[in-house]
């Protein structure tokens, strides 16, 4: 078995520096790949993940990048393919999470969710298309459950990682047969800044007795971006059966 599919090849993770997509950075580069990764307001993590992803002993870049900017985009996909010379998958991670009741959600509200999460995947994936189309590369957005299942208090959250999961079906259709591309959408996932009440109750709720960890998410996206390349288009939930 090879335990370095992804040798040789170039990611790109948007908002790698920490969380979720610090793990898929580092999942990535585990896998053999060199990784550059997005931050926008979170350079001391970016600079620490970078140093966790050469101590595997991989190239990585890290880029100062608002998604929401196409000339932003723009540069850091150039800086991208000036340092690693080619890109082979793409990962739109970047994303805000906000809670607001419906009945009082404010249009600066509505539009900071959307500019990120359905905006930011776009940009980034139409100026890294030339470069993922030379490769036959692959694009691997991060929606969420909750682009599925309506919250009642994340309408605006709900309603762009939608967006997303149409957006994925949009591009697998557009890009192929030179690109393919999925989407994984976790469910409730524990991180640091997790609330232990809110932890504990979306862990009873779920059929799998517990809730999701980064690394549930990021074996997710080695799925995708070491299985076969015929797979597009899919949307592959990671919530233990939360959303059943």
């Amino acid at each position: 078995m090879n335990h370095q599919p992804l040798l040789g090849k170039t990611a790109l993770v948007t908002g790698g520096a920490r969380r979720v997509g610090r793990g898929i950075a580092l999942a990535l580069a585990e896998t053999g790949a060199d990784v550059a990764i997005t931050f926008r307001n979170s350079r001391t993590e970016a600079v620490e993940t970078t140093r966790e992803i050469e101590n595997l002993g991989c190239r990585v870049l890290a880029v100062e990048c608002d998604v929401r900017s196409e000339a932003s985009v723009r540069d850091a996909v150039v800086a991208t393919i000036g340092h690693f010379g080619r890109l082979d998958l793409l990962v739109n991670n970047a994303a805000v999470f906000q809670s607001a009741p419906l009945e009082s959600l404010t249009l600066d509200q509505w539009d900071t969710v959307f500019e990120t999460n359905a905006r930011g995947p776009f940009l980034v994936a139409r100026e890294a298309l030339p470069h993922l189309h030379a490769a036959h590369g692959r694009i691997v957005n991060i929606g969420s459950l909750g682009g599925i299942k309506a919250w009642v208090t994340h309408a605006h959250y709900c309603a762009s990682k939608a967006a997303v999961r149409m957006l994925t079906n949009a591009m697998a259709k557009a890009f192929a047969p030179e690109v393919s591309v999925n989407c994984v959408a976790p469910g409730w996932i524990e991180i640091e800044e997790s609330d232990a009440r809110q932890a504990a109750h979306f862990a009873l709720k779920t059929p799998m007795q517990r809730n999701g960890t980064v690394d549930d998410v990021a074996q997710a996206v080695l799925f995708f971006a070491t299985g076969p390349h015929f797979i597009t288009g899919q949307i592959l939930t990671v919530d233990g059966g939360l959303g059943l």
